[in-house]
Protein backbone atom coordinates (compact mmCIF):
# COMPACT_ATOMS: atom_id res chain seq x y z
CA UNK A 1 0.00 0.00 0.00
CA UNK A 2 1.19 3.42 -0.68
CA UNK A 3 1.94 5.99 1.57
CA UNK A 4 -0.84 8.40 1.17
CA UNK A 5 -0.08 12.13 2.35
CA UNK A 6 -3.23 15.11 2.36
CA UNK A 7 -2.01 18.72 1.70
CA UNK A 8 -5.07 21.41 2.42
CA UNK A 9 -4.83 24.99 2.37
CA UNK A 10 -6.46 28.24 1.40
CA UNK A 11 -6.12 29.55 -2.52
CA UNK A 12 -2.31 31.27 -2.74
CA UNK A 13 -1.12 29.60 0.60
CA UNK A 14 1.95 27.60 -1.33
CA UNK A 15 0.15 24.29 -2.63
CA UNK A 16 1.82 23.91 -5.72
CA UNK A 17 4.23 26.08 -5.35
CA UNK A 18 5.66 23.41 -3.08
CA UNK A 19 6.22 20.94 -5.42
CA UNK A 20 8.78 23.12 -7.55
CA UNK A 21 11.85 21.06 -5.31
CA UNK A 22 10.90 17.45 -6.23
CA UNK A 23 13.14 15.04 -7.97
CA UNK A 24 10.47 15.63 -11.67
CA UNK A 25 12.00 12.25 -12.99
CA UNK A 26 10.21 9.91 -10.05
CA UNK A 27 7.24 13.00 -9.92
CA UNK A 28 4.10 12.43 -12.11
CA UNK A 29 1.22 15.19 -11.47
CA UNK A 30 -2.29 14.98 -11.80
CA UNK A 31 -3.75 18.51 -13.00
CA UNK A 32 -7.86 18.34 -13.23
CA UNK A 33 -8.25 22.02 -14.67
CA UNK A 34 -4.70 21.80 -16.29
CA UNK A 35 -3.14 25.12 -14.76
CA UNK A 36 0.07 26.15 -14.74
CA UNK A 37 2.50 25.14 -11.99
CA UNK A 38 3.51 28.81 -10.19
CA UNK A 39 6.80 28.65 -10.88
CA UNK A 40 9.70 28.07 -13.53
CA UNK A 41 10.64 24.68 -14.94
CA UNK A 42 7.00 23.03 -14.53
CA UNK A 43 7.56 21.40 -18.25
CA UNK A 44 10.12 19.17 -16.86
CA UNK A 45 6.88 17.04 -15.19
CA UNK A 46 5.00 14.04 -16.40
CA UNK A 47 1.70 15.56 -16.15
CA UNK A 48 -2.54 14.28 -17.17
CA UNK A 49 -3.81 17.47 -18.01
CA UNK A 50 -7.75 18.52 -17.60
CA UNK A 51 -8.56 14.85 -16.81
CA UNK A 52 -11.60 14.40 -14.67
CA UNK A 53 -13.15 10.77 -15.09
CA UNK A 54 -11.98 9.16 -11.98
CA UNK A 55 -11.69 5.57 -14.30
CA UNK A 56 -9.29 7.54 -16.47
CA UNK A 57 -7.10 9.05 -13.25
CA UNK A 58 -6.71 5.66 -11.78
CA UNK A 59 -5.02 3.81 -14.84
CA UNK A 60 -2.89 6.96 -15.67
CA UNK A 61 -1.54 6.87 -12.15
CA UNK A 62 -0.93 3.36 -11.67
CA UNK A 63 0.40 3.05 -15.09
CA UNK A 64 3.04 5.74 -13.97
CA UNK A 65 4.37 3.87 -11.10
CA UNK A 66 4.85 0.90 -13.73
CA UNK A 67 7.28 3.56 -16.00
CA UNK A 68 9.13 3.99 -12.34
CA UNK A 69 7.12 7.07 -11.07
CA UNK A 70 7.77 6.97 -6.68
CA UNK A 71 5.92 10.39 -6.29
CA UNK A 72 2.22 11.01 -7.55
CA UNK A 73 0.85 14.48 -6.90
CA UNK A 74 -3.24 15.46 -7.65
CA UNK A 75 -3.46 18.91 -7.68
CA UNK A 76 -6.04 20.17 -7.07
CA UNK A 77 -8.21 16.60 -5.83
CA UNK A 78 -11.19 19.26 -5.12
CA UNK A 79 -11.77 19.80 -8.25
CA UNK A 80 -12.38 16.79 -8.91
CA UNK A 81 -15.75 16.92 -7.15
CA UNK A 82 -16.55 20.51 -8.04
CA UNK A 83 -16.15 19.79 -11.91
CA UNK A 84 -18.75 17.23 -12.14
CA UNK A 85 -20.83 19.00 -9.79
CA UNK A 86 -21.13 22.02 -11.98
CA UNK A 87 -21.76 19.74 -15.07
CA UNK A 88 -24.81 18.28 -13.47
CA UNK A 89 -25.91 21.23 -11.67
CA UNK A 90 -29.39 21.16 -13.23
CA UNK A 91 -29.61 17.57 -12.57
CA UNK A 92 -31.81 16.40 -9.47
CA UNK A 93 -31.97 13.18 -7.36
CA UNK A 94 -29.24 11.46 -5.03
CA UNK A 95 -27.89 9.84 -7.41
CA UNK A 96 -25.57 12.08 -8.89
CA UNK A 97 -24.56 12.53 -4.81
CA UNK A 98 -23.31 8.94 -5.06
CA UNK A 99 -21.44 9.19 -8.16
CA UNK A 100 -19.61 11.79 -7.00
CA UNK A 101 -18.60 10.49 -3.47
CA UNK A 102 -17.29 7.44 -5.28
CA UNK A 103 -15.80 8.49 -7.91
CA UNK A 104 -13.35 11.04 -5.34
CA UNK A 105 -13.40 7.85 -2.73
CA UNK A 106 -11.75 5.43 -5.99
CA UNK A 107 -8.72 8.20 -6.44
CA UNK A 108 -7.83 7.42 -2.56
CA UNK A 109 -8.45 3.67 -2.50
CA UNK A 110 -6.38 3.18 -5.53
CA UNK A 111 -3.08 3.78 -2.95
CA UNK A 112 -4.31 0.35 -1.95
CA UNK A 113 -3.23 -1.00 -4.86
CA UNK A 114 0.33 0.56 -5.38
CA UNK A 115 3.60 -0.32 -3.99
CA UNK A 116 4.82 0.36 -0.29
CA UNK A 117 7.49 2.92 -1.99
CA UNK A 118 4.98 5.20 -3.43
CA UNK A 119 3.82 8.39 -2.22
CA UNK A 120 0.80 10.01 -3.29
CA UNK A 121 0.22 13.81 -2.02
CA UNK A 122 -3.43 15.02 -2.36
CA UNK A 123 -3.61 18.62 -2.59
CA UNK A 124 -7.18 20.19 -2.20
CA UNK A 125 -8.59 23.31 -0.71
CA UNK A 126 -10.11 23.81 2.82
CA UNK A 127 -12.42 25.41 4.83
CA UNK A 128 -13.68 26.36 8.11
CA UNK A 129 -17.00 24.98 9.48
CA UNK A 130 -19.38 26.40 11.74
CA UNK A 131 -18.09 24.99 14.68
CA UNK A 132 -14.49 26.58 13.76
CA UNK A 133 -12.44 23.54 12.66
CA UNK A 134 -10.93 24.02 9.47
CA UNK A 135 -10.96 21.20 7.24
CA UNK A 136 -10.56 19.90 3.61
CA UNK A 137 -13.71 21.57 1.19
CA UNK A 138 -15.83 19.18 -0.12
CA UNK A 139 -19.47 18.96 -1.67
CA UNK A 140 -22.26 18.47 -0.11
CA UNK A 141 -23.03 16.53 2.80
CA UNK A 142 -22.57 12.76 1.61
CA UNK A 143 -18.53 13.00 2.00
CA UNK A 144 -18.75 15.11 5.26
CA UNK A 145 -21.17 13.37 6.99
CA UNK A 146 -20.63 9.71 5.88
CA UNK A 147 -16.65 10.00 5.58
CA UNK A 148 -14.06 11.71 7.20
CA UNK A 149 -11.92 12.16 4.76
CA UNK A 150 -8.70 12.93 7.14
CA UNK A 151 -9.48 9.33 8.79
CA UNK A 152 -8.44 7.69 5.91
CA UNK A 153 -5.10 9.16 6.00
CA UNK A 154 -2.38 9.24 8.56
CA UNK A 155 -0.77 12.48 7.55
CA UNK A 156 -2.88 15.93 6.76
CA UNK A 157 -0.59 19.02 6.67
CA UNK A 158 -1.72 22.61 6.23
CA UNK A 159 -0.32 25.22 3.78
CA UNK A 160 -0.24 28.52 5.85
CA UNK A 161 1.28 31.80 5.36
CA UNK A 162 2.55 33.79 8.37
CA UNK A 163 4.35 37.27 8.59
CA UNK A 164 5.34 36.84 4.94
CA UNK A 165 6.75 33.45 5.10
CA UNK A 166 5.71 29.83 3.62
CA UNK A 167 4.74 27.16 5.93
CA UNK A 168 3.46 23.89 6.34
CA UNK A 169 2.00 23.44 9.25
CA UNK A 170 2.60 19.83 10.96
CA UNK A 171 0.16 19.50 14.25
CA UNK A 172 -3.56 20.07 15.38
CA UNK A 173 -4.08 23.37 16.54
CA UNK A 174 -7.13 22.48 17.70
CA UNK A 175 -8.99 24.36 15.46
CA UNK A 176 -8.29 22.47 12.31
CA UNK A 177 -7.65 18.35 11.14
CA UNK A 178 -4.11 18.70 11.02
CA UNK A 179 -2.23 15.25 12.10
CA UNK A 180 1.57 13.96 11.80
CA UNK A 181 2.91 10.22 13.10
CA UNK A 182 4.30 10.66 16.44
CA UNK A 183 8.00 12.32 16.74
CA UNK A 184 7.71 12.34 12.61
CA UNK A 185 7.82 16.76 13.16
CA UNK A 186 9.30 18.31 16.18
CA UNK A 187 8.65 21.65 14.61
CA UNK A 188 4.90 23.35 14.85
CA UNK A 189 5.91 24.63 11.01
CA UNK A 190 8.13 23.94 8.59
CA UNK A 191 9.22 25.37 5.03
CA UNK A 192 7.24 25.10 2.36
CA UNK A 193 8.82 22.39 0.45
CA UNK A 194 7.48 18.78 -0.68
CA UNK A 195 10.62 17.28 -1.18
CA UNK A 196 11.97 18.08 2.69
CA UNK A 197 8.20 16.48 3.61
CA UNK A 198 8.99 13.40 1.47
CA UNK A 199 12.45 13.01 2.70
CA UNK A 200 10.36 13.21 6.45
CA UNK A 201 8.20 10.78 5.57
CA UNK A 202 11.02 8.22 3.63
CA UNK A 203 12.95 8.56 6.62
CA UNK A 204 10.19 7.86 9.15
CA UNK A 205 8.73 4.76 7.52
CA UNK A 206 12.34 3.47 5.86
CA UNK A 207 11.13 4.16 2.45
CA UNK A 208 13.78 3.00 -0.33
CA UNK A 209 17.09 5.06 -0.64
CA UNK A 210 16.14 7.29 2.43
CA UNK A 211 17.91 9.92 4.08
CA UNK A 212 20.14 9.17 7.13
CA UNK A 213 18.88 10.32 10.59
CA UNK A 214 22.27 13.09 10.35
CA UNK A 215 21.07 14.08 7.32
CA UNK A 216 17.71 14.95 8.59
CA UNK A 217 19.02 16.10 11.23
CA UNK A 218 20.24 19.01 9.12
CA UNK A 219 17.66 19.43 6.93
CA UNK A 220 15.23 19.73 9.90
CA UNK A 221 17.45 22.92 11.60
CA UNK A 222 17.52 24.45 7.96
CA UNK A 223 13.45 24.04 7.12
CA UNK A 224 12.24 24.64 10.82
CA UNK A 225 9.91 27.57 10.86
CA UNK A 226 10.02 30.27 13.54
CA UNK A 227 6.51 29.90 14.55
CA UNK A 228 4.92 29.11 18.17
CA UNK A 229 1.67 26.78 18.58
CA UNK A 230 -1.20 28.42 18.37
CA UNK A 231 -3.08 28.18 21.98
CA UNK A 232 -6.67 26.83 22.95
CA UNK A 233 -8.12 30.21 21.71
CA UNK A 234 -5.98 29.90 18.45
CA UNK A 235 -3.92 32.58 19.62
CA UNK A 236 -0.15 32.60 18.46
CA UNK A 237 2.34 33.99 20.60
CA UNK A 238 5.02 36.54 19.13
CA UNK A 239 7.18 34.49 16.29
CA UNK A 240 10.91 35.78 16.88
CA UNK A 241 10.59 38.79 14.33
CA UNK A 242 7.37 40.43 15.64
CA UNK A 243 9.48 39.47 19.30
CA UNK A 244 11.94 41.47 18.37
CA UNK A 245 10.25 44.35 17.17
CA UNK A 246 8.98 44.22 20.76
CA UNK A 247 12.42 43.64 22.89
CA UNK A 248 13.23 47.23 20.09
CA UNK A 249 10.05 49.22 21.80
CA UNK A 250 10.63 47.97 25.28
CA UNK A 251 14.39 49.68 25.22
CA UNK A 252 13.06 53.55 24.53
CA UNK A 253 15.39 55.65 26.16
CA UNK A 254 14.37 58.53 28.27
CA UNK A 255 14.63 62.10 27.81
CA UNK A 256 18.02 62.54 30.30
CA UNK A 257 19.77 59.36 28.71
CA UNK A 258 19.14 60.77 24.94
CA UNK A 259 20.01 64.09 25.92
CA UNK A 260 23.54 62.66 27.95
CA UNK A 261 24.34 60.67 24.89
CA UNK A 262 24.03 63.63 22.54
CA UNK A 263 26.14 65.44 25.07
CA UNK A 264 29.09 63.31 24.65
CA UNK A 265 28.63 63.19 20.85
CA UNK A 266 29.35 66.93 21.07
CA UNK A 267 31.95 66.94 22.85
CA UNK A 268 33.82 64.01 21.38
CA UNK A 269 33.36 65.89 18.03
CA UNK A 270 34.87 69.02 19.69
CA UNK A 271 38.09 66.91 20.75
CA UNK A 272 38.67 65.06 17.00
CA UNK A 273 38.33 68.81 15.55
CA UNK A 274 40.64 70.37 17.57
CA UNK A 275 43.07 66.60 16.85
CA UNK A 276 42.29 67.73 13.23
CA UNK A 277 43.47 71.41 13.63
CA UNK A 278 46.68 70.95 15.11
CA UNK A 279 47.64 68.18 12.62
CA UNK A 280 47.19 70.47 10.14
CA UNK A 281 49.07 72.84 11.80
CA UNK A 282 52.11 70.94 12.01
CA UNK A 283 54.00 72.85 14.40
CA UNK A 284 52.91 76.22 13.35
CA UNK A 285 51.80 79.00 16.43
CA UNK A 286 49.60 80.49 13.85
CA UNK A 287 47.55 79.20 10.75
CA UNK A 288 44.91 80.89 8.41
CA UNK A 289 41.33 80.65 9.50
CA UNK A 290 40.07 78.97 6.04
CA UNK A 291 42.70 75.94 6.49
CA UNK A 292 41.35 75.57 10.13
CA UNK A 293 37.57 75.25 8.18
CA UNK A 294 39.23 73.14 6.16
CA UNK A 295 40.53 70.56 9.16
CA UNK A 296 36.93 70.98 10.61
CA UNK A 297 35.35 69.82 7.77
CA UNK A 298 37.29 66.41 7.39
CA UNK A 299 35.96 65.20 10.98
CA UNK A 300 32.33 63.25 10.64
CA UNK A 301 29.31 65.54 12.00
CA UNK A 302 27.60 63.83 14.94
CA UNK A 303 24.24 62.38 14.43
CA UNK A 304 21.97 63.41 17.30
CA UNK A 305 18.94 61.51 18.23
CA UNK A 306 15.99 63.45 18.61
CA UNK A 307 14.87 64.10 22.26
CA UNK A 308 11.91 62.14 23.27
CA UNK A 309 8.78 63.64 25.49
CA UNK A 310 8.18 62.94 28.58
CA UNK A 311 4.57 60.89 29.08
CA UNK A 312 1.80 61.21 31.52
CA UNK A 313 2.98 59.19 34.72
CA UNK A 314 0.46 56.74 36.48
CA UNK A 315 -1.14 58.08 39.44
CA UNK A 316 0.03 56.43 43.12
CA UNK A 317 -3.29 54.43 43.82
CA UNK A 318 -7.18 54.53 44.13
CA UNK A 319 -9.56 54.68 47.19
CA UNK A 320 -11.26 51.19 47.40
CA UNK A 321 -14.21 53.26 49.54
CA UNK A 322 -14.56 56.89 48.24
CA UNK A 323 -12.78 56.18 44.37
CA UNK A 324 -10.42 59.14 44.88
CA UNK A 325 -6.91 59.44 43.86
CA UNK A 326 -4.66 58.60 46.50
CA UNK A 327 -0.84 60.21 45.84
CA UNK A 328 0.41 62.44 43.50
CA UNK A 329 0.48 61.65 40.05
CA UNK A 330 4.25 60.74 38.38
CA UNK A 331 5.87 62.70 35.60
CA UNK A 332 3.33 65.28 35.05
CA UNK A 333 2.99 66.08 31.57
CA UNK A 334 5.18 68.96 29.82
CA UNK A 335 4.00 71.11 27.05
CA UNK A 336 5.18 69.97 23.48
CA UNK A 337 8.07 72.44 22.85
CA UNK A 338 8.76 72.55 18.77
CA UNK A 339 11.78 71.81 17.43
CA UNK A 340 14.71 73.91 17.46
CA UNK A 341 16.26 75.08 14.20
CA UNK A 342 19.70 73.42 13.02
CA UNK A 343 22.21 75.72 14.19
CA UNK A 344 24.06 77.45 10.98
CA UNK A 345 26.67 75.51 10.22
CA UNK A 346 29.37 77.63 10.68
CA UNK A 347 28.40 78.59 13.64
CA UNK A 348 28.74 74.49 14.98
CA UNK A 349 32.59 74.62 13.48
CA UNK A 350 34.49 75.23 16.67
CA UNK A 351 36.73 78.02 16.24
CA UNK A 352 40.06 77.03 14.66
CA UNK A 353 42.93 78.02 16.88
CA UNK A 354 44.92 80.67 15.69
CA UNK A 355 47.15 83.23 16.80
CA UNK A 356 47.50 87.11 15.81
CA UNK A 357 48.98 87.65 12.60
CA UNK A 358 52.51 89.13 12.64
CA UNK A 359 52.56 92.19 10.85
Amino acid sequence: MAQKVLVMGESGTGKSTSLRNLDSAITAIVNPVGKPLPFKGQGKFTMLNNEIKSSNIVAWMKGQVKAGKKIIIVDDFQYLLSIPYMSRIHEGGWDKWNDFGGDYFSIIDVCAELPEDVRVYYLSHCETLDNGITTIKLIGKLLREKITIEGLFTIVLRTSVIDGEYYFLTQNSGKDTVKSPMGMFTEYAVTNDLAYIDDKICNYYEIGSYKSDAEMKKEDAANAGQVTKPDASGRRSRSNKEAAKVATADTTKTKEEVEAENNEKIAKYMEDCDKAVDEIANGREEIPFDEAVVAVDTVPKPELEKTPRRKRGAVAGVDAETGAIVGEAVNPPEPEQPEEPPANEEAAKPKARTRRVRN
